[in-house]
């Protein structure tokens, strides 16, 4: 998935934490996320860059719990986060693991599968 088909799909599913998840939308929308943090705080407007930290937390939490699911994982497990450390290193390395190909517990493999080489 590339840069803007990922943020466009995270934003439309707004506030949908069922489903799944590939990498590359888990981490294109959080370098969005990142790059409009920066550009506000550029900017100069705290205030605007509160209500866009908080407008963009829900969609960044249910990526993640998507993304969670596309490892075979609960949603919950991307509260590990909070965990001082160990649960930064841990999250850093599920979020960095590839999804389950085909069929898992939380639906269809997000990314189809690629055009046989021949």
């Amino acid at each position: 998935m590339d840069f803007f088909p990922a943020v466009k799909s995270c934003l439309r599913q707004y506030a949908t934490f069922t489903g799944r998840a590939p990498r590359s939308e888990y981490w294109f929308f959080i370098l969005f996320v990142w790059l409009i943090e920066a550009a506000a705080e550029l900017g100069g407007s705290e205030t605007f860059g509160a209500a866009l930290s908080l407008a963009l937390m829900l969609p960044t939490m249910a990526v993640a719990a998507r993304r969670m699911h596309d490892i075979g994982r609960s949603g919950w497990w991307a509260l590990i986060i909070m965990v001082p450390l160990f649960g930064w290193i841990l999250w850093l390395i599920w979020a960095c693991t590839p999804g389950w190909r085909r069929y898992n517990r939380f639906g269809p493999d997000p990314l189809p599968d690629p055009a046989p080489q021949f």
